[in-house]
């Protein structure tokens, strides 16, 4: 196994301590990701979906639980002995432009990661920067080594943050949407890119989206989060096809394809503020199928079918 979470929490504390707030942003999550996978985790914005991707790669200290990679229960290691991990671990992130330093060229924010973690020279890593580059589809390479991020397009600098995690070979990488700001032609060709890597160095892919259809094109497996609780995981295949806890058959009866399988449920309102969520189930206050029952108690997630389903 090469990534597994056990029972993760991960809580924010907001506000003075007269009038302190919690955000559950992970609620106890458990999940695993084997060598050449791809976990899907999809949800609504809130839905915890980011926050757990960087307790994966530990870039947040869970309030609760184990993060194990590759059977090392890096926990509660230090950082010194997690830089040493980093080039195993890598996150492409969502906005490309917040992710690299404004005033550097994008040749030496790709070739210092290379210098640090490989202790290779200058020109051998120039080198390893220009194949890579060539490989993402930016030639000639040189030009764009020389440019800054904000001469480049949102595409294009998605396709550095691929080149930049990929040239570390890792082993894991965490993909937090990171084709949700571009144009539909640009992201079908970034998709191809991640899974042409995913395929040829065995890595194990978290994909974090809101989208529910691109998570069924990609995905081994799916885990739909709401409110920092999973409401089902399994086979992206299964889910899709016969999807058991109401909320995900909300987000799959939105799909046009899929719309014509099952009669179509749509949910009631907005997601809840995560600092003050609904007691019992906190799906019941948009649900069609709530009872009195669900504001007092919360389903717990059982196996089902191969599968984990909340209610």
């Amino acid at each position: 196994m090469l990534l597994k979470l056990e029972a993760v929490k991960m809580y924010f504390y907001l506000g003075t301590l007269g009038r302190r707030k919690v955000v559950r942003a992970v609620d106890s999550i458990d999940a695993e990701v084997e060598r050449g996978e791809v976990l899907v985790i999809v949800g609504e914005s809130g839905s915890g979906k980011s926050t757990l991707g960087r307790v994966a790669l530990r870039l947040y200290k869970p309030t609760e639980g184990r993060v194990i990679f590759d059977g090392t229960d890096i926990t509660d290691m230090s950082e010194g002995a997690l830089r040493k991990m980093r080039k195993r671990m890598q996150l492409i992130p969502q906005d490309p432009y917040g992710s690299f330093n404004p005033v550097q060229k994008l040749g030496d924010s790709l070739i210092e990661p290379l210098e640090v973690h490989f202790g290779i020279s200058r020109e051998e890593a120039e080198d390893r920067v220009s194949k890579m580059l060539e490989r993402v589809g930016l030639s000639p390479p040189e030009e764009f080594m020389e440019r800054k991020p904000y001469q480049l397009s949102g595409g294009q600098l998605q396709r550095v943050a691929i080149a930049r995690a990929m040239l570390l070979e890792p082993d894991f990488i965490v993909a937090d949407e990171p084709t949700s700001n571009l144009d539909l032609s640009i992201r079908a060709s970034i998709l191809k890119l991640l899974m042409e890597f995913k395929e040829k160095l065995g890595q194990g892919l978290m994909f974090i989206t809101h989208d529910i259809v691109l998570a069924s094109l990609i995905s081994n497996r799916i885990a739909v989060l709401y409110l920092g609780r999973v409401m089902e995981e399994g086979a992206t295949s299964d889910v899709v096809r016969d999807p058991k806890n109401p909320y995900t058959r909300a987000l799959i009866s939105s799909i046009p394809l899929e719309r014509s399988k099952f009669e179509e449920l749509t949910l009631k309102g907005d997601v809840a503020d995560p600092s003050n969520p609904p007691p019992g189930c906190k799906l019941h206050p948009r649900c069609p199928y709530s009872m009195p029952i669900c504001s007092e108690r919360e389903p717990p997630l059982i196996d089902l079918d191969g599968r984990k389903v909340r209610c």
